[in-house]
């Protein structure tokens, strides 16, 4: 990869930075949560333990569900916490 086109590369990740932290700012001063649509494959037992503030339980049965290690896992649950505003 070219320095331009690594250059161009940061240049773009910069702007999604700030226009995060810009959405999240109107979000904040909005007192708006925004929430995507959930994802029909999230486990339902995931979302629980989720719901009861265990990250543990929410892992582990991620992991049963799909097999995977502990990052991926880990990476996941997060990833469904936030869409879902837990």
């Amino acid at each position: 990869m070219s320095t331009f086109e690594q250059e161009e590369i940061a240049l773009l990740r910069l702007r999604i930075v700030r226009l995060e932290a810009q959405m999240d700012f109107l979000y904040k001063h909005l007192d708006v949560i925004f929430t995507e649509i959930p994802h029909e494959a999230d486990d339902p037992q995931v979302i629980e333990a989720l719901r009861r503030n265990n990250i543990i339980e929410a892992i582990k049965r991620y992991r049963e569900i799909t097999n995977t290690g502990l990052a991926e896992a880990k990476n996941a649950v997060e990833a469904i916490k936030k869409r879902r505003a837990l």
